[in-house]
């Protein structure tokens, strides 16, 4: 029976396929960490007291690309180019969601609607990036290789969604609510588009590696499809929703290191 614990525990026993997955959530991190110190760089004039949190948050996105560079090297592995195919946070972009690389890479200041929709990006991006680590500190939170790392960046992936909702609600009680519902709309509709495609471009690439009979490979793409089926009829309103979170101010202080990676 195919379980998503079992599918990742092949993935993490074969050298080949763990450094590919390691690149690739590197790479995305790596990018993550970039995008957010330019936005905090060219921040709205008006709203300069947010450079230290978004400061923040691309620090802890460059923290976790170290960690799974360190993980990758503890078994004296080298990264490999991540495939065009399995670039989420590239094809997101080309779709049009979040700010374009293109903005961020001159020196004009951003706009307040500008940092709205990196917020409303970053709530939906954020809430994929809890979902899935708070998976993989269930199955492998005690791992004596990956356990630290996980629950490191899980803890990391929370205090980002805490922020992301806590700074849009903030917005929208000062007028941008109508604004901000149709940004996280739209950005959700199109991220469970680009996470289909991705996991099904990661679980070809896995399959070459693993040498998974075709039977096996069909099941697993059958099941990425029917969750995007249902994540298009409602589980994307999941992503849009905004609470205040448990966690206040929660990126106002601080980047917890990690010495040991």
């Amino acid at each position: 029976m195919l379980t998503a614990k079992g599918l990742f525990q092949e993935i993490i026993d074969n050298d080949e396929s763990f450094r590919l997955f390691c690149s690739i959530a590197a790479s995305g991190e790596a990018q993550g960490g970039w995008e957010n110190g330019r936005i905090a760089a060219l921040v709205a004039p008006g709203m300069r007291e947010l450079a230290p949190k978004i400061t923040r948050h691309g620090a802890d996105e460059d923290k976790h690309g170290r960690i799974f560079n360190a993980l990758m090297r503890k078994r004296g592995l080298e990264p490999v180019p991540v495939p065009p195919d399995t670039d989420y946070t590239m094809l997101l972009e080309q779709r049009g969601i979040g700010l374009a690389h293109d903005k961020l890479r001159r020196d004009e200041p951003l706009t307040e609607r500008d940092i709205i929709v990196y917020l409303a990006h970053s709530r939906v991006t954020e809430q994929r990036a809890a979902d899935q680590m708070d998976m993989l500190v269930t199955y492998f939170g005690d791992h004596p290789e990956l356990g630290r790392a996980i629950h490191m960046i899980d803890n990391d992936e929370a205090n980002h969604l805490a922020y992301c909702h806590e700074e849009l609600l903030r917005l929208a009680r000062r007028g941008h609510g109508r604004l901000i519902q149709r940004t996280l709309r739209e950005s959700a509709l199109v991220e469970i588009q680009v996470y289909r495609d991705v996991s099904l471009a990661v679980m070809r690439h896995m399959g070459r590696i693993l040498e998974w009979p075709k039977p096996k490979a069909l099941a697993l793409a059958a099941g990425i499809h029917g969750m995007y089926a249902y994540e298009r009829l409602a589980g994307w309103h999941k992503m849009i929703d905004l609470r205040t979170p448990e966690r206040l101010d929660a990126l106002g202080g601080p980047m917890t290191p990690a010495p040991a990676f």
